[in-house]
């Protein structure tokens, strides 16, 4: 019986240690440099620097906004379409492009 609990022991102590460090960065989220404020059908994109260019389409691919050289830390720009999910592609001046799906009330 003492051999078996031995053996048991041995196994359960040779698994994989829990990296504490991994799970940490996999459970928290990478700070954009950017905010999206709706209010209504009025959408305003603030970013920590300036703006290159801004995509905005609705899920079957329409693209209503399609804005290049803004050049400037804030963007709005006002609903035309009748759709509750958006795609918004932002592009800053230090070449890093994000994307990201946003809902409209």
């Amino acid at each position: 019986m003492a051999i078996i609990a031995v053996t048991c022991l041995s196994i359960l102590t040779q698994a994989q240690p829990v990296n504490s460090s991994a799970s940490v960065k996999e459970n928290t989220e990478i700070s954009k440099p950017y905010r999206i404020h709706t209010t209504g059908k009025q959408v305003t994109i603030k970013s920590t620097m300036n703006i290159k260019s801004i995509i905005v389409w609705t899920s079957d691919g329409h693209r209503f906004v399609e804005q290049k050289d803004v050049n400037t830390g804030s963007y709005n720009f006002r609903i035309t379409v009748n759709e509750k999910i958006l795609f918004v592609r932002i592009q800053l001046a230090d070449g890093k492009t994000y994307s990201e799906k946003i809902g409209i009330q």
